[in-house]
């Protein structure tokens, strides 16, 4: 179900981030505003290159079998969307905020397909 916040509070993202709606020094743009919770390290990053660059370890991408993991984090809202849900949404499910359709380009940084 979507719009859940993991344990009622909003998760720290870790990363260089620039503002407090998961925007990062990779991807800025008004549309960037989600973290991924990497199947390696169960940590919040705003992108792929904020983890390779802090995480200390090698990424890994969801299993298709775990689509219903709530692995992605609105930053507008907090809410945190399954995998399955964040891959179908243009925009998140709970607050209405647009998610950056670049991002649809390269699910394989995050997920397996």
């Amino acid at each position: 179900m979507s719009g859940n916040t993991i344990g009622g509070a909003r998760p720290h993202v870790l990363g260089p981030t620039v503002d407090d709606q998961t925007r990062c020094i990779h991807y800025r743009t008004p549309l960037d505003v989600i973290a991924i919770r990497f199947a390696c390290c169960g940590e919040f990053y705003p992108c792929h290159l904020c983890h390779a660059e802090a995480a200390g370890h090698p990424a890994r991408q969801w299993p298709v079998a775990e689509r219903e993991e709530h692995a992605v984090l609105c930053g507008v809202c907090a809410a945190t969307l399954t995998i399955g849900d964040y891959l179908e949404a243009d925009a998140c499910p709970a607050c209405g905020a647009l998610f950056n359709p670049g991002c649809k380009l390269h699910p394989e940084f995050y997920f397996e397909v």
